[in-house]
């Protein structure tokens, strides 16, 4: 009889680490989708007004912004419908959630309160980034999303310093480097991993 009682425990406890296994591959997969699809989102926004800005006659060109809106519905839907699919919900995965939460409302708050003046304000935008880029790699032991956090403050340094054309380009490169990259490579390393 005993040994049936081991066995099972042994089943029960192969379950689950084998369900802890694929929720932390569901939780990649999901951090590898937001990544890539707000990198594409503020990669081509951000291109679009500083070409508006530079090279138009449209001034306000910070309105390509807008499409961040319906982005972010996206993103929560997704987020939303994924996170209820899932049975085990991990310590980091909830840490990792909540700091996006927070940089998210952070970022609500400094567009009311500069909303007046958006022209500069990608250095303050990129260097807010880099925080929750910066723990995301901590938390998801991912180098390249550390270092991508680290390339979104030097930008916002970039920006800061470096005159209009730079601050201009400093928001496109970072995206590239901070969450395109990050991405797609989170996204290769969980394909190999679910072999």
């Amino acid at each position: 009889m005993e040994n049936d009682g081991k066995i099972a425990s042994g089943e029960e406890s192969l379950k689950i680490i084998t369900d802890m296994i694929n929720k932390t591959q569901t939780s990649v997969a999901q951090s590898s989708f937001h990544l890539l699809f707000w990198g594409w989102l503020v990669f081509g926004c951000s291109l679009a007004q500083f070409i508006l800005n530079d090279y138009t006659d449209f001034h306000n060109g910070w309105y390509v912004w807008f499409l961040t809106i319906p982005g972010m519905v996206i993103s929560f839907a997704y987020g939303f419908i994924k996170g209820r699919k899932a049975q085990v919900h991990t310590y980091s995965e909830r840490l990792s959630m909540w700091t996006w939460y927070g940089f998210t409302a952070t970022m609500i708050i400094m567009f009311i309160i500069h909303g007046k003046s958006m022209d500069d304000i990608s250095k303050y935008v990129l260097m807010l980034i880099g925080f929750p880029l910066f723990m995301s790699g901590f938390i998801l032991r991912f180098r390249p999303l550390v270092f991508g956090g680290i390339a979104f403050w030097l930008f916002s340094l970039a920006a800061h310093f470096g005159g209009p054309v730079v601050a201009g380009l400093s928001m496109p490169v970072a995206i590239v480097l901070g969450y395109l990259i990050p991405g797609y490579l989170l996204k290769r390393r969980n394909s190999h991993d679910a072999v």
